[in-house]
């Protein structure tokens, strides 16, 4: 009965899919802070997703913009050098300030929340260089 067969293999999980996504691994509360379903399912407020893709939004205001002043040349280019600066990148367990995606976006001469208290999403915890490398080289 192959019906029988793949309706077992749609509900069973591989072990690769178990160690990719850490069911294991202890919830580490000092960094994620306490588990609730509710934050999971839902968001903690209605411009959360609106703060989260702010800075997509913008480009896309300013592309925008710099098309009809401009034409579409000027936008092309600039998402270019966009992808161009987004590749330059150094080890993965050092920190980047991206000063070159700053200027491009003409970050560099404003003073934000991230330059006072630091982006959330950025650890201070240095981990093992190889380790970290041979994760991002998708070798583990």
């Amino acid at each position: 009965n192959s019906r029988g067969t793949a309706s077992l293999l749609k509900d069973s999980i591989s072990f690769t899919d178990v160690a990719a996504s850490g069911l294991f691994e202890g919830h580490d509360l000092l960094r994620r802070g306490f588990t609730s379903v509710k934050n999971e399912l839902l968001p903690s407020h209605p411009l959360e997703l609106t703060e989260k893709n702010f800075q997509l939004n913008q480009d896309k205001t300013n592309f925008a913009r710099l098309r009809n002043v401009q034409g579409i040349h000027a936008p092309l280019k600039l998402q270019m050098e966009f992808r161009a600066v987004k590749q330059v990148q150094r080890l993965p367990f050092l920190h980047s300030s991206n000063m070159a995606m700053d200027i491009l976006r003409g970050n560099d001469e404003c003073i934000g929340f991230e330059d006072i208290l630091n982006d959330p999403s950025q650890s201070e915890v240095m981990g093992e260089p190889h380790m970290m490398m041979e994760h991002k080289l998708g070798l583990l």
